[in-house]
């Protein structure tokens, strides 16, 4: 289809786009301006983590093109908790915790998006503030019957965990009910038109989009993106050590920054695309990179995404500490001031195993003994085994320690 939409027309060639509801009439929606459209982020951490850089950057797109992001914070939802492809139910979160978190994620969406009482600016809202006041005997009676439990159950968000034979609490089933109804909510409050998410949240947005149709006689649109994985089919995001969070009182600049630069090679044009302000024909022009060429477009993606989530002023002290790792001696690491640092007293005998389990490069012993068994492990670029023991610092002497291929430790004496 050749859309009218300039938004459609650069989020389809950046590959934002996945599915869709009413395709032709949500172009002709967003062709004749002034659209709006949301995302909804449940708030169960203090950080949104870059699973959901790509529903991020997909909002920001929509602002470039003219139209009124909402960012809606799941303040009610996050009390029932997603059911969506989770085999677990998420535990319970207070209130205060949920204010928190709330406040955390805040501060995440501040360097994506433009926010105020423009036309094109964004806004913010919590569902909180309509979900906390349902009285639920009315609730059911006005909104319940316009769901079937039969299509609901066809959904893969709930048939997943029936047929895995997972337990589904009434709770959860209830969410994609709350979820249509912040939609509902936002089109009476905002004029809203549209529904993003990803595409594991597209049972959620029909719901959506059937209910408006039934309570107002209004057609809406969904639109979802896809989920943001790998070349291998793993999840973007997630690492040994955990989330890699867009926080960096949770994920560290640098970390965020290595994290971008040592991506999978067939990884990178796709993430150029999504996450970067470059033009579209510009990055094309990259598609046929390969060797050095490509590790050019590697620094470049990191740069890029990093300058947006941390800043323009952190590359600095970044690429000082990108150049530090690298070089071949590990005295010159004594400005890299971003590497994480482990003191060791003169003289002091540590063994490397309870270095790295100290330093949070490993989460256990168990897992620094079988990365030492097997030889992932290094001290200034010599493979240490298993029961190797750091010793005999001078004053002014530094030595690094690897483990893996991207995470480094600069071991300094402690005078």
């Amino acid at each position: 289809m050749k859309y009218k939409s300039s938004f459609l027309i650069e989020a389809e060639r950046r590959g934002f786009l996945y599915q869709f509801t009413d395709l032709e009439d949500m172009d002709a929606y967003l062709a004749r301006g002034n659209g709006c459209g949301y995302i909804g982020f449940d708030i169960t951490a203090k950080s949104l983590h870059i699973g959901s850089l790509i529903q991020i950057a997909l909002l920001r797109l929509f602002q470039k093109h003219g139209h009124r992001p909402i960012v809606l914070v799941g303040g009610g939802t996050t009390k029932v908790g997603d059911p969506t492809l989770r085999n677990t139910m998420r535990p319970m979160l207070a209130d205060e915790q949920i204010a928190e978190n709330m406040a955390g994620i805040q501060s995440c969406l501040l360097p994506f998006l433009k926010f105020g009482d423009g036309p094109t600016d964004a806004i913010m809202v919590n569902n909180a503030d309509w979900l906390d006041q349902l009285q639920y005997i009315p609730f059911l009676r006005d909104i319940g019957r316009c769901f079937s439990i039969n299509r609901m159950i066809g959904f893969d968000s709930v048939k997943s965990k029936l047929t895995e034979n997972n337990s589904l609490s009434f709770l959860e089933f209830n969410y994609m009910v709350m979820q249509a109804y912040d939609f509902l909510e936002l089109h009476k409050k905002f004029d809203c038109h549209i529904q993003f998410g990803g595409q594991d949240q597209w049972g959620n947005i029909v719901c959506g989009v059937d209910l408006i149709k039934k309570k107002l006689g209004r057609t809406v649109f969904g639109c979802t993106t896809p989920l943001l994985t790998t070349s291998d089919g793993k999840k973007m995001g997630k690492t040994a050590g955990g989330a890699v969070w867009i926080s960096a009182d949770m994920y560290g600049a640098y970390d965020f920054w290595q994290y971008f630069r040592n991506v999978d090679d067939a990884d990178v044009i796709k993430m150029m695309y999504l996450f970067t302000s470059l033009h579209p024909d510009e990055i094309k022009k990259m598609e046929s990179f390969q060797g050095q060429e490509l590790n050019t477009v590697k620094k470049l993606l990191a740069d890029e995404v990093t300058a947006l989530v941390h800043g323009a002023s952190s590359l600095e002290a970044i690429h000082r500490s990108a150049s530090g790792v690298f070089a071949k001696d590990a005295q010159d690491l004594s400005t890299a001031t971003e590497i994480p640092q482990y003191m060791l007293p003169l003289s002091a005998k540590v063994a490397v195993v309870d270095i790295l389990v100290d330093s949070g490069l490993c989460q256990s012993r168990g897992e620094a003994k079988r990365l030492l068994r097997g030889g992932g492990v290094s001290v200034d670029g010599k493979v240490v085994a298993e029961d190797h023991m750091l010793e005999n610092l001078s004053r002014n002497e530094l030595q690094k320690l690897t483990c893996g291929k991207k995470k480094h430790l600069l071991i300094v004496p402690k005078l």
